[in-house]
């Protein structure tokens, strides 16, 4: 015997699609177990990504492609001076990305406080 389709069944299969494409995105900056994650949201390549954290720490990569994912430990992250982040001591509160696009375009990214903000 054919299964046939009952209209709750369809009904149940467009609202699981419509949940899932209505489903807010994940953050293009995000921070866990010590870990900086970049991801490149959009669909042009950057060049010259820098990834400042708390204002003095810095790191980055030369390109990042479409879709792509930058993984990197915070202790990787070092000041002008070459102290590299402690997290021992030191809490991320905020993480500024900068980079152009392959038409030269700027990018920029902001995670966390904004300039100014209190606790």
């Amino acid at each position: 015997m054919a299964e046939r389709s009952s209209p709750v069944r369809a009904a149940a299969v467009v609202t699981l699609t419509l949940g899932l494409a209505c489903a807010p995105g994940r953050d293009a900056i995000a921070i866990s177990e010590g870990t900086l994650v970049l991801e490149n949201q959009s669909s042009r390549e950057w060049r010259n990504v820098t990834i400042t954290v708390n204002d003095h720490y810095r790191g980055g990569a030369p390109a990042l492609g479409p879709g792509g994912r930058l993984t990197a430990p915070l202790r990787d992250f070092q000041s002008g001076f070459g102290h590299h982040f402690d997290r021992s001591r030191m809490n991320v509160y905020r993480v500024r990305v900068t980079a152009t696009d392959v038409d030269g375009r700027p990018v920029e990214l902001a995670w966390g406080r904004a300039e100014g903000e209190r606790r």
